[in-house]
């Protein structure tokens, strides 16, 4: 088969800038698999959840009768066991689930750690 003397610098030529361009493009370029995507808006989701549902465990939290003596108590347990303290309270269990969310417990302990009650 005759080729045309120039074919064989084109096809090279083709190859080197696709594989460049993927580099580019996965590197720098902000393209991903769709794995990672997917991974990505699972993450994402869970984020914004733990965002709506840890403002509903302060509020019930802050509307039991003595909360600021639960307050209190919180504030003096160690940083790395007030998720639990909340988890064991009841106030991460949304309505609808038997069990507590680890992470939003996590995020209305912080929430009430930094804007404690005011007697």
């Amino acid at each position: 088969m005759n080729m045309p003397t120039h074919t064989k610098p084109w096809i090279q030529g083709a190859v080197v800038g696709a594989i460049a361009l993927a580099i580019i493009g996965f590197s720098w370029g902000g393209w991903v698999t769709g794995g990672t995507a997917a991974k990505d808006s699972v993450a994402a989701s869970h984020t914004a959840v733990v965002a709506a549902l840890a403002p509903i465990c302060v509020e019930r939290f802050r509307s039991q009768p003595d909360a600021i003596v639960k307050a209190d108590a919180l504030l003096k347990t160690s940083t790395w066991e007030r998720s639990s303290l909340i988890e064991k309270s009841g106030f991460a269990t949304m309505p609808g689930s038997k069990l507590a969310d680890s992470d939003v417990a996590r995020a209305c302990a912080e929430i009430l750690a930094a804007t404690p009650p005011k007697s």
